[in-house]
């Protein structure tokens, strides 16, 4: 026969096992799934553990003749703690087959019974319908507590078991359609009653201890959340992996769509680059020869990230490059483009454009810009910034207007154009990179430096300062410098 004090301190073991089985399993859900505090599922577990440490206190206390008002406390605590955990237990299982219940049903069936709980513990010292504590200080359990309030909290633990029932059978084809949740439900639905069952044969035989439901509820508790949890996070990483699968090929096929080939001529050099923030970006860069004497050069920001800003970027590019093949300043390129950005533009975005277009034979750089950076140039020695006339992003609204700017290049100026990850560059104090700190950077360059040169020594300059702070936005840079007509050049070199 077991003795009474090794039957107690077993059964206080258990309830610090199950506090503890549930309290790394809250962390768990914190850390490795990524829950809230206040989700549905943290709420269950700190009610499951509060209603563990209930039960371990009023067991400690219980007999002692000096803490009868302890007793009455603790008694109805745990009886609180137990509704509000079997009510959220009930809703947790309910979320997870993806049944939503109106506001009318959650109130009759979860608020009150809660709130009945409340009132009847409240009153229990003079109605003794929940507890009796005698004058030892010994908890008596009243056969409303043992009989209709554990009905009640029964139902709520068990009554999921016919939905699990019928998703393995008739609602195969509704969710959640694989079954692992419903699974769950019966193994949980096992395991409790076994457990509860063992408590009774090795725990009650020849001992006056209290029967609970905490200890058995709590271990299988354990198995189906994290049973249900780790399904879940599989299912988030298959989805990741194939979105990060999708978001590689979208990689490939932006930066395929990028002009990488810069050509080799005497009258020009140019060179560009783009560094997503993302897997895909929003920026994209582009120089293409719209006839034998006009030089096309294109850098733009789509507003977002990811791919949504890369689909829009992409189809922006295709606008821009059809409309300036089919002739016209780049003003009237940009309003051709806007109207129709604009005509198919479900989604709101918008895209910044600098658009230049250089007459090789004279040096006439002709641009327009929509809501773009200022670009800067070296007319003089220097980087300079050119301030020209500023239109609204392309996608904005329909009836925008653009205007030209000109600038006569000579032999040896050039022309650096960016989107605004360079100069918003961020370092780790939130301090950005500037214009500032671009002219800087870009005037360090020794005389003769080649365009790549350039903008190798910008990116450094930039990564310089944002040291190891993230980057969060694209950083896409396009540099020209000009050497003058073919024929200038010719006669030079001979």
């Amino acid at each position: 026969m077991i003795d009474q004090a090794v039957a107690n301190g077993l059964y206080l073991e258990l309830l610090v096992v199950a506090m503890t089985l549930l309290g790394i399993l809250f962390f768990n859900n914190l850390v490795l799934y990524k829950q809230k505090v206040f989700d549905l599922i943290s709420l269950m577990l700190i009610s499951g553990i509060a209603m563990c440490a209930l039960e371990f206190a009023w067991t400690v206390f219980d007999g002692r003749s000096d803490l009868i008002i302890l007793s009455y406390i603790l008694a109805c605590a745990y009886a609180v703690a137990l509704i509000i955990f079997a009510v959220l237990f009930n809703l947790y299982l309910l979320d997870r087959f993806g049944m939503k219940l109106k506001k009318i049903v959650l109130i009759i069936f979860y608020v009150l019974p809660v709130a009945a709980t409340v009132v009847l513990c409240a009153t229990t010292p003079w109605t003794r319908l929940m507890f009796w504590v005698d004058e030892n200080g010994n908890v008596q359990t009243m056969a409303f507590f043992e009989s209709v309030f554990h009905i009640i909290v029964y139902l709520y633990f068990f009554s999921p078991l016919l939905l699990a029932l019928y998703f393995l059978t008739i609602g195969k084809k509704r969710k959640p359609a694989n079954g692992e949740i419903p699974l769950s439900v019966f193994v949980f639905g096992a395991i409790a009653p076994l457990l509860y069952w063992l408590q009774l044969l090795f725990l009650d035989r020849g001992a006056a201890i209290y029967e609970t439901s905490s200890i058995p509820v709590s271990v299988a508790l354990v198995y189906l959340v994290t049973n249900v949890s780790t399904h879940n996070l599989l299912k988030t990483r298959a989805k990741v992996e194939a979105t990060e699968a999708d978001l590689r090929v979208g990689t490939e096929i932006q930066t395929g769509s990028l002009p990488t080939n810069f050509p080799d001529r005497p009258e020009f050099e140019i060179y560009a680059s783009m560094d997503p923030a993302k897997e895909v970006g929003g920026d994209f860069y582009d120089f293409f020869m719209v006839d034998e004497d006009h030089l096309a050069l294109v850098i733009a920001d789509v507003s977002g990230k990811g791919v949504p800003a890369a689909l829009f970027m992409m189809s922006s590019k295709i606008y821009i490059n059809d409309h300036a093949t089919m002739g016209g300043t780049p003003a009237e390129i940009l309003e051709r483009v806007n109207k129709l950005v604009c005509k198919n533009n479900d989604a709101s975005m918008f895209v910044t454009v600098w658009l230049g277009i250089l007459e090789i034979s004279t040096g006439r750089l002709t641009s327009a810009s929509a809501g773009h950076e200022y670009p800067i140039i070296n007319t003089s020695g220097r980087y300079e910034i050119l301030k020209d006339v500023h239109g609204l992003a392309i996608g904005a609204m329909d009836m925008a207007r653009y205007k030209n700017t000109e600038i006569q290049l000579k032999k040896g100026d050039s022309i650096f154009v960016y989107t605004d990850g360079v100069a918003e560059a961020t370092d780790a104090n939130n301090e950005l990179f500037g214009t500032d700190r671009t002219l800087d950077a870009l005037n360090d360059i020794p005389e003769g430096a080649s365009q790549k040169e350039v903008l190798v020594n910008v990116r450094t300059a930039v990564d310089a300062f944002v040291k190891e702070a993230p980057q969060f936005d694209d950083l896409t840079m396009l540099g020209l410098k000009y050497y003058g007509p073919r024929e200038n050049t010719q006669t030079e070199e001979t």
